[in-house]
């Protein structure tokens, strides 16, 4: 029986009408899917996040991204899973929901929209920043504030999620291209200069200086692994590819394929451009703050690589800004079909296309036009501190999922995936047990603690909303009205 039989024959969830993604048209291809999970685990923690990591880890940060890099494999593998069960969009509430509850449906929909409406803001914002580096006092019309170029971003990446699906996949795919170019250019000159001695770095390049600058671990195991919440921050989006599942072309072939390009891509984009940069320039050389890829090419004599990679984290971020621009109306569409959310966000386009909850999503987008506008040298701190604890609110969701549905489908309750997670449900234990401890680092950290004060707030507005809507529903019902209605 294949997962689309299974969705089918599926009777056991409230939100039946919700789980097969009609209306939606399966526009991406295998190309694209695959781009898009690259570039998921591909963004600005890398390019820029990193530096702050190194600083504060030294070369154990490759370890602990590493470490990270198992734990993502796990969740996507459960993710994998639960995907071949039923390939669905707005796959993060719809399993939530049926293995979890309804409540942890609504409240995994309306987090992940938050963390992406958020998400975008930080990245528009980042975006307009490194603009500044080409525009800033130069004459004439490009020489524009921050908040100029952050309302030009947000519009344009809402008009291409509202053409068609296709064109959203395709600019996803260049985004991406772009990233994976850089990083691959990057380990290439430093694996030259490794072997051949060019540039100002070449006499003095040496695999030996990941641990003869004062050992592996130069400021001891804490501190390696208080970088942790860095280095998930860094993964946060690689999950993505499990929202494009109601618009995938031959799900049952493409999402298996992507998810299991998971380790390669980490082992390659990850580990091995942190073994190759540090292996060339000292880790004491970065600082927090600035890009270890700029730092690099400082470092190596080659000044017009700061140009490049300003280019390379401009379109990492605004790949960041699509993706949340097309998340977030599906994930408002699957809560307003399971009666979760306003009604109206279930409308579509001729195309497919979720237009009144991604029109939504960008109004709050540009929130942080007028950010930018108020605050242009502090408007990244402001908004960036709630992502990272959202964003792991849906991988909890997915393990816990998965568990779930494992022990029924073992139990012959339900068909099993096609494509189950190997070692499960222990390696899913496990990524709870490491996204537990990441959580505690990150309240032991006072500059990660404010993330954590946010939760609270935002929990209580949910579990709130949740009363009003079950009171609703409630009345709705004993007048014989649908509550979904």
């Amino acid at each position: 029986m294949t997962s689309v039989q299974v969705d089918k024959q599926h009777d056991g969830s409230e939100a039946e009408g919700a789980t097969s993604g009609e209306g939606y048209q399966r526009g991406l291809g295998a190309r694209q899917i695959q781009m898009i999970a690259i570039g998921g685990a591909i963004g600005t923690g890398l390019f820029l996040g990193a530096g702050k990591g190194i600083s504060i880890a030294g070369p154990s940060l490759i370890l602990a991204y590493a470490m990270a890099g198992l734990v993502i494999f796990f969740i996507m593998r459960a993710l994998g899973e639960l995907l071949m069960y039923r390939p669905v969009s707005g796959s993060f509430s719809e399993y939530a929901r049926e293995f979890v509850g309804p409540f942890a449906g609504f409240v995994t929909g309306w987090t992940y929209w938050l963390f992406w409406v958020v998400t975008g803001i930080t990245e528009v914002t980042a975006a307009s920043e490194y603009m500044q580096y080409w525009t800033k006092g130069t004459d004439g019309w490009m020489d524009q504030p921050q908040w100029v170029f952050a309302l030009i971003f947000t519009v344009l990446l809402f008009c291409v999620n509202l053409i068609s699906v296709k064109l959203f996949g395709e600019l996803e795919f260049w985004f991406s291209m772009i990233k994976v170019t850089a990083i691959v250019g990057m380990i290439l000159i430093c694996a030259g200069i490794l072997t051949l001695g060019f540039s100002d770095a070449g006499d003095t390049a040496s695999v030996t200086m990941l641990w003869d600058q004062g050992g592996f671990f130069p400021n001891g195991i804490g501190q390696t692994l208080m970088t942790l919440q860095l280095v998930m921050f860094a993964f946060l989006a690689v999950e993505l590819v499990g929202v494009t599942a109601g618009e995938a072309k031959d799900p049952e072939t493409v999402l298996p394929k992507a998810i299991n390009t998971v380790p390669w891509r980490i082992a390659v984009f990850y580990v091995g451009a942190l073994i190759m940069i540090l292996s060339v320039v000292p880790w004491t050389h970065f600082q927090p703050g600035v890009s270890p890829f700029v730092a690099a090419f400082e470092k190596m004599g080659l000044g017009i690589g700061a140009a490049i990679v300003n280019f390379v984290v401009l379109t990492a971020a605004l790949s960041s800004c699509n993706s949340g621009m097309y998340s977030t109306g599906r994930m408002l569409r699957d809560l307003a079909l399971n009666g979760q959310g306003p009604k109206f966000f279930t409308k579509l386009t001729k195309n497919g296309l979720p237009l009144v909850g991604t029109s939504f999503s960008a109004a709050l987008m540009l929130v942080g036009v007028w950010i930018n506008y108020q605050w242009p040298g502090e408007a990244f701190n402001y908004v960036v501190s709630f992502a990272t604890i959202s964003g792991m609110w849906a991988w909890i969701m997915i393990l816990v999922s998965q568990i779930r549905y494992r022990a029924k489908s073992e139990r012959g309750e339900l068909p099993k995936s096609s494509f189950r997670a190997p070692g499960a449900p222990y390696t899913s234990w496990f990524a709870l047990l490491f996204i537990g401890m990441v959580i505690v680092m990150m309240g032991i950290d006072e500059n990660a603690r404010i993330s954590l004060y946010c939760a609270p707030l935002w929990a209580l507005l949910l579990g709130v909303s949740w009363l009003v809507l079950k009171k609703r529903a409630s009345a709705s019902a004993s007048q014989g009205v649908d509550p979904k209605a």
